[in-house]
């Protein structure tokens, strides 16, 4: 198992070195993972994700340089109040899928997320304009399985909202 690095979430400037570090662009796939908001608060500040209790199935799927946008049904697990907002935003760092040890019965699998600066965005107003919700009157279905790829135009869309525009993802939008 892996402890948490020092310097967890690494510095994404935006530079081309950079967008080689973080993920070359024909590669580059968009994702939109699912945890209540303190979830993802502790996401932020230790730069990773971690998803569905911590299996590491989904996280397999991720790669170095793909973006991530994190939804947040609600505030708080499991009883939370609805919250049902785009809660934080990054790119995956390595794509190596780790175990840290949480508790003698938690060792969840993480993945190295660099997180850049955004604000929440309400789910509802998108609805209509995001592809990947094929039923708009039961959107939640589309978040059942904790992580779903989605199209980039979708991902700058939602990116645009959170106010967190980034050559991350707006490079990949024709």
């Amino acid at each position: 198992m892996r402890s948490v690095p020092e310097n967890a979430n690494p510095t994404f400037s935006g530079s081309v070195r950079d967008m080689n570090r973080f993920g070359r662009a024909g590669a580059r796939r968009f994702w939109i993972g699912v945890a209540s908001r303190d979830h993802v608060n502790v996401a932020i500040k230790g730069g990773f994700i971690q998803l569905n209790h911590g299996k590491q199935a989904a996280l397999r799927r991720l790669k170095a340089g793909d973006g991530v946008i994190m939804y947040s049904p609600r505030t708080a697990y499991p009883d939370g109040e609805p919250l049902q907002a785009f809660t934080a935003i990054g790119a995956v760092v390595t794509g190596e899928v780790y175990q840290v040890e949480v508790t003698p019965d938690f060792k969840p699998h993480r993945v190295d997320v660099q997180f850049v600066p955004s604000k929440e965005a309400h789910i509802k107003p998108l609805v209509e304009h995001l592809s990947f919700i094929t039923s708009k009157s039961r959107w939640g279905a589309a978040f059942r399985f904790g992580l779903v790829n989605v199209p980039a135009r979708d991902f700058a869309l939602i990116a645009e909202r959170m106010g967190a525009v980034s050559p991350l993802w707006t490079t990949h939008v024709e």
